[in-house]
Formats: C-alpha cells, sequence, structure tokens
C-alpha cells in the first residue's frame, strides 16, 4: 500500500550505525533533513532489555532503521550458532517493544534473504517464507530475522503500529568485514585477491564449486531502497530489496579479480560449502513500488575495492 511519510525533521535512529548498511543509511539520510540519533555499542548494548528501555525512553526517536545485527558468512553461521541466534533475536525483540512502548512512528526491520527456504523457487518471492526448511548452515540467524519479522507485523496487526519489514539481497560495498574467516562472499573475495596481487601468487582458490548463482546489490543502493520505502511504503507484507539478477561464483570471483587487478589463475576447492544453490530475489513488488537499482556490479565492486584500501590503509599496488 503506498503511502506518504515525510522524514524531513524527524528524529531518526539508525540501529547498528557503525555496521556496513547502517553506515549506509546514515549516508543517505545526510539528505533528508532528519535530526540523526545513533548509538554505540559502548552506550547502549541492544542484547541488554533494560538499557533498550531506558535509552528509547531518553531520545524518543520518531523513526527507527533495525539495521543492528550479528552477521557473517557461512563459517561464521555455522559455528557461532548460540550467538547468532540470541544475539539477533535480543536485538529484534529489544527494539521493536521500545519503539511501540515509546510512540516511534514508523519502524523498518531489515531481514535477510537467507529466510527464504533452501530450496523455495527462484526467484525468491516474499510469500515463500515458512513454506519449507531452512538451509542448515545459517538456520539459527534465519530464525531469528523471521522471528522479528513476525513480530513486525504482530505489532502491527494487534497495536496499528507503522512498522515495515524488508529483504535485502546480499549486500557489499564501504564498511563490510574483512575478517579472513568470518567475512561474507564478496569482502572475503576482495581480501584474497588483492593479497595475492600483491604477494604474485599463481592462482587463488575460492571456496566451494564455484556454480552457486549469488544477487548482489551495492549497499547505498539499498539505503536509498530503504529511504524510498520508508517514505512511501506501508503494508503488512515484506519487500524484497534487490537487483533482479544473479551471476555464478565462479564469474563472480573473475568480476572481483579484474577489478582488484589480478591476473592468476582462479580455481575451487569443493570440500568448502556451497550453501544454497541459488538465492536470487524477486523484486517485481520493489519495482511497482517506484524502486530499481543503479549501480552494476563492475562499478560496485570497484568502488568496493577502493573503500578496502581505504578502510584497512593499504596501497593499490
Amino acid at each position: 500500500m503506498a503511502s506518504s511519510f515525510d522524514l524531513a525533521g524527524k528524529r531518526v535512529f539508525v540501529a547498528g550505525h557503525r555496521g556496513m548498511v547502517g553506515g549506509a543509511l546514515v549516508r543517505r539520510l545526510a539528505r533528508e533533513g532528519v535530526e540523526l540519533v545513533t548509538a554505540s555499542r559502548s552506550e547502549v548494548d541492544l542484547r541488554d532489555q533494560a538499557a533498550v528501555f531506558a535509552w528509547f525512553a531518553s531520545a524518543k526517536p520518531q523513526v527507527v532503521f533495525l539495521a543492528a545485527a550479528k552477521v557473517g558468512g557461512i563459517v561464521a553461521n555455522n559455528t557461532l550458532r548460540a550467538e547468532f541466534i540470541y544475539d539477533n533475536i535480543a536485538i529484534a525483540t529489544n527494539l521493536i517493544h521500545a519503539s511501540h512502548v515509546n510512540g516511534a512512528e514508523k519502524l523498518m526491520f531489515l531481514g535477510s534473504s537467507c529466510i527464504y527456504p533452501k530450496l523455495a523457487a527462484q526467484p525468491l518471492r516474499e510469500d515463500s517464507m515458512l513454506t519449507g526448511p531452512l538451509e542448515p548452515t545459517n538456520e539459527p540467524y534465519a530464525i531469528a530475522k523471521i522471528a522479528g519479522i513476525k513480530m513486525v507485523e504482530a505489532y502491527r496487526s494487534q497495536y496499528g503500529a507503522d512498522f515495515i519489514n524488508v529483504m535485502p539481497t546480499n549486500l557489499y560495498g564501504p564498511g563490510d568485514n574483512y575478517h579472513p574467516e568470518y567475512s561474507h562472499v564478496v569482502a572475503a573475495l576482495i581480501r584474497r585477491f588483492h593479497e595475492a596481487k600483491l604477494a604474485d601468487a599463481p592462482e587463488v582458490v575460492v571456496w566451494g564449486t564455484g556454480t552457486p548463482r549469488r544477487e548482489f546489490l551495492y549497499v547505498d543502493d539499498m539505503a536509498d531502497a530503504c529511504v524510498h520505502l520508508m517514505k512511501t511504503y506501508s503494508d503488512h507484507e515484506l519487500v524484497n530489496i534487490g537487483t533482479g539478477e544473479d551471476i555464478t561464483i565462479a564469474d563472480f570471483a573473475r568480476v572481483v579479480a579484474a577489478a582488484v587487478g589480478y591476473q592468476g589463475r582462479i580455481g575451487f576447492d569443493p570440500s568448502r560449502p556451497d550453501g544454497t544453490p541459488r538465492k536470487l530475489l524477486d523484486v517485481s513488488r520493489l519495482a511497482k513500488l517506484g524502486w530499481r537499482a543503479t549501480t552494476s556490479l563492475e562499478d560496485g565492486i570497484a568502488r568496493a575495492y577502493r573503500a578496502f584500501l581505504q578502510e584497512t590503509g593499504q596501497a593499490a599496488a
């Protein structure tokens, strides 16, 4: 359902502002004339209910972008299973309830495409959630995100709260996590190709078979979509945020290698997990609401590599 919600002059809380997604939202909101409020981890532990409730009672944000989450790639999700379910459920329940109790006018909860069943029909439609088993490696994270989505729906139906859910696809860009074990595929490949280039390594081995297909969205495009939906959308249904296009991991690795300037061989390690065979979002609902991605994969990866060099204090070599 279309609506008109004016952000100008509002006190807007971006939860998770130091993360890749939150950082992009902060950059985008600078053009909206809002009064931005943030809370660092040292100020408020978002898993601590009492701390969150006290902060909300004092700060009284009118608009909330719930982008805070414990996130990571396949290895992190599969290894830190307890932290991924506990931290993410705690963050969602604390912030959604505090927003309701303290009279927030609007809230957006950011989910993740891993909420969809492992073998759901492609492209992934919003109504495929809870129609089949999840990908086992990131099930704890997915369950936590589904809990947040259902909580938003419940507060909307019971209290008439103007709370909405969005589902971004795989994101990359400035502020990503480049940890060698726990990062997402884009950041991991940028780092590994860069290090291979510096070392003049003859080959870079990419995890898995290279055959899974993934959709990648530049994080500043995602932030633009979120602001667009915050201003124009109000309904109980999820909205996918993506490009509507996907690419094999093998072809994607070649795009990253080209952006970094690595000219060696690219190999694959089939002993490493592939994860879901394909994850492409159906973005027809988003298109009908008037938004499409504008950053090409080549441009986005080039920007992401420049951000990596800047954030890690390295030279391109």
